[in-house]
């Protein structure tokens, strides 16, 4: 395994655009590069690996659930990175926090043991809503302390912004490079530590040690697994079905025009095939055809507790019969 991985952190709070720009910047890998990308999401059930997932070689994905990751650092982080680290060897890693964690945080515990030397952290990316920014809405303080540590702002969502919104939102940001866009393209040659190389050494990483996640199993594929939080910023619940089940996707986006969520990712089959959507502060879903085939999962953030049995009662008519 190399020593010195240059590893890239896309930070930016909740729904700005973190998992479309790693995304795109995936579709510009270097052919004969190995990359690795792990996601931490604030639910339980875990949505952007299969947001994520296509049909490419050299790319490994793996995930830490259940909040933000300088919340869970210990066994779940720690096993959850070196497990990756170990199964890809990558050339590349990228990490994506919770955009309601604490980034900050989060780059200074990846330049301390037992990342000394395995990691070479570089200015990280902040991925910032440009249209939430030039109406006003304040940026969460836990977004504020990592502006400092940013190679690159990335203004996404800067559709329908004149020269005058954009200097006035500049204006309200530190001193650092700024690139205006949409749907979260970013060229690989913008990326901040591109020309960082990992160096060849000794494989003597040891990895931490402690228990793995349970893997999830169905003991009836007709009922999902569920499960549910709450932690500071949000209430979370999310739930997984058996591959086999199939759902309406008129009947799942009905359900979720009448409901209050903050975020809501799903990658679920359909009786049209295997579809994804992720929107935020209730948008109208867009569906999009989905790679990824291992189970549906749907994930919902609300501002405060839901009533478990009423949303499970409730999303279980939108299923079809299993196949």
């Amino acid at each position: 395994m190399l020593q010195n991985i240059p590893t890239h952190v896309i930070a930016g709070p909740l729904g700005a655009g973190k998992t479309s720009l790693i995304k795109h910047l995936l579709a510009q890998r270097p052919a004969g590069e190995r990359w690795a990308v792990l996601i931490n999401e604030f639910g339980q059930i875990g949505l952007d690996a299969a947001l994520l997932t296509q049909d490419a070689d050299g790319i490994a994905l793996g995930e830490v659930a259940g909040g933000c990751l300088c919340c869970v650092n210990g066994a779940p982080f720690q096993i959850g990175l070196g497990r990756l680290l170990r199964k890809a060897r990558p050339d590349r890693l990228f990490i994506e926090p919770s955009g309601l964690g604490h980034p900050a945080q989060l780059l200074r515990q990846l330049s301390e043991a037992p990342w000394v030397g395995v990691l070479a952290v570089q200015p990280c990316v902040m991925v910032l809503d440009a249209q939430a920014l030039a109406s006003g809405k304040a940026l969460p303080e836990s977004q504020q302390d990592a502006l400092g540590s940013a190679g690159l702002l990335l203004l996404n969502k800067a559709e329908g912004l004149d020269a005058s919104d954009r200097q006035r939102i500049a204006a309200q940001l530190p001193a650092r490079s700024l690139y205006w866009t949409q749907q979260a393209l970013l060229p690989l040659s913008e990326l901040p530590g591109l020309a960082a190389q990992g160096t060849a050494g000794v494989d003597n990483f040891v990895m931490p040690r402690g228990l793995a996640q349970i893997p999830a199993i169905w003991s009836d594929p007709a009922l999902p697994i569920c499960l549910s939080q709450e932690q500071e910023g949000g209430w979370s619940i999310g739930w997984r079905w058996h591959p086999s089940q199939t759902f309406d996707v008129t009947l799942v986006s009905r359900w979720l025009t009448s409901l209050d969520w903050r975020r809501a990712k799903l990658v679920i089959h359909s009786v049209e095939g295997w579809v994804s959507a992720n929107a935020l502060d209730n948008a109208e879903l867009q569906w999009l055809a989905s790679e990824w085939r291992q189970d549906s999962r749907i994930e919902l953030i609300f501002s405060a507790p839901q009533d478990v049995d009423s949303l499970q009662q409730s999303l279980a008519g939108c299923r079809l019969s299993g196949n």
